[in-house]
């Protein structure tokens, strides 16, 4: 007759093993997030087979391995791996009432340019034309475009600074 010898139970080596498995994962996948749910996900599945687990011989070694695969999986899933960078350029700022204010006032601006100057302005930067193609949609020449344009932006240019000296 052979005699089974119960190894600990699943909660009793979770226990004592999450932290040297956190620090694994962390090795692993380089963020502490990261290494928290490639754990889990380890761990979720070693629970579910822990009897054959168990019977590996060094369930440890046979949860790393979960734990490599699950962040291996992770990342193929999302078909790429988050690169971490000191600054994020043309992020969302802080405060989104700024960033309205500023395109209402620009556009309270735009609204009280003379209608050739304002078709001309919104054709190049709204709708990206270039200047023979704005010239055919307004029906005039590309230099009359051109200084329309020239205007627009000065007129602008002045009236955005007034308004921004008269804010401070």
């Amino acid at each position: 007759m052979v005699v089974r010898v119960a190894g600990p139970s699943f909660d009793e080596w979770a226990t004592a093993r999450v932290p040297a498995l956190l620090r694994f994962g962390y090795l692993v996948t380089g963020s502490t997030d990261a290494a928290e749910d490639a754990v889990q996900t380890a761990l979720t599945q070693a629970l579910a087979s822990w009897d054959r687990v168990s019977r590996a011989g060094d369930p440890e070694r046979y949860v790393r391995r979960m734990i490599a695969n699950a962040h291996v999986s992770g990342w193929r899933a999302f078909g790429r791996r988050v690169s971490p960078v000191a600054e994020v350029r043309g992020g969302a700022e802080a405060d989104a009432s700024e960033s309205l204010a500023r395109h209402d006032a620009v556009w309270r601006v735009c609204r009280a340019l003379p209608e050739r100057q304002r078709a001309a302005v919104v054709l190049r930067f709204y709708e990206d034309l270039d200047y023979p193609e704005i010239a055919a949609t307004l029906g005039c020449a590309e230099a009359t475009v051109r200084s329309a344009v020239h205007r627009a932006l000065a007129a602008l240019r002045v009236e955005l600074e007034r308004q921004e000296a008269d804010d401070a």
